[in-house]
């Protein structure tokens, strides 16, 4: 039996079917990467945008209990708040790197964190200010609390973090956590008996100690919003590709026709 040599042809686009098919599957992968980041960045231009509107409102009435299960971080978080109770004593650290501080103290250090007893029967976890590293232990630094005074307390919402698999344990001997915690944070402090809020708030910069210290005030108000970048990137990878593979298939057509 006689065997027809396959054409020429035939063999060249044989040749070219496989890489084009895997092209053809990089490149829709590429291009949809693209598209995400672009969808993001939609979505991270409008939240930055209601947030910096959402941070220069009056304060409202903090979330009550009833109102958390149905709570949209994305629509509360950096919202103005005002609680009114007494600081509970005790305090956690919260580690941050601070930088572009409003006053004179950042770098290294901590967020303290107070429980605060509402005078509706719950408990939030109040950010009270910024403390160098080296401040840390409340004997170096000059008293100035207000615990046990009926207060009302004015700052930002902030939901809870979720820490992931790069998140330091915390440390209870020392009191130092490396995710916003407020729950956990409450119990690691003893309070109990009743509900603590799955928010902490952020203390205004007029509630800074005559001290100074902690340093209220001082929420990092800055997102992060590098997609456009990234999306440039994706596609740019796109067209890379199209370029390569269009180079490849040049060569092999030119072979074939030799």
């Amino acid at each position: 039996m006689t065997t027809v040599p396959e054409t020429r042809p035939r063999a060249t686009l044989r040749r070219l079917a496989v890489p084009a098919a895997a092209a053809l599957v990089a490149l829709a992968v590429l291009l949809r990467l693209g598209f995400w980041q672009l969808d993001r960045l939609a979505w991270k231009t409008d939240l930055i945008a209601r947030v910096e509107e959402r941070v220069a409102l009056p304060p409202v009435a903090a979330p009550e209990p009833s109102d958390w299960p149905s709570l949209e971080p994305d629509a509360v978080d950096y919202r103005r708040v005002a609680v009114t109770g007494r600081f509970a004593p005790g305090e956690l650290y919260y580690y941050i790197a601070l930088g572009n501080a409003r006053g004179p103290y950042q770098g290294p250090g901590y967020f303290v964190y107070s429980p605060f007893m509402t005078d509706a029967g719950w408990a939030v976890m109040v950010n009270r200010g910024f403390v160098p590293d080296a401040l840390r232990d409340p004997s170096t630094r000059a008293a100035g609390g207000t615990e046990g005074e009926t207060q009302t307390v004015t700052g930002l919402l902030r939901v809870g973090e979720r820490p992931n698999v790069f998140t330091p344990a915390p440390d209870p001997a020392k009191g130092i956590w490396f995710a916003r915690e407020p729950e956990k944070m409450a119990a690691a402090l003893g309070v109990a008996g009743m509900p603590v809020a799955p928010f902490s708030i952020d203390a205004d910069a007029a509630f800074t100690p005559p001290s100074g210290l902690p340093q209220a005030g001082e929420t990092v108000v800055r997102f992060k919003n590098d997609h456009l970048g990234y999306a440039l990137t994706w596609f740019g990878l796109a067209l890379t590709l199209v370029g390569v593979f269009a180079a490849y298939a040049r060569s092999v057509l030119k072979a074939a026709g030799k």
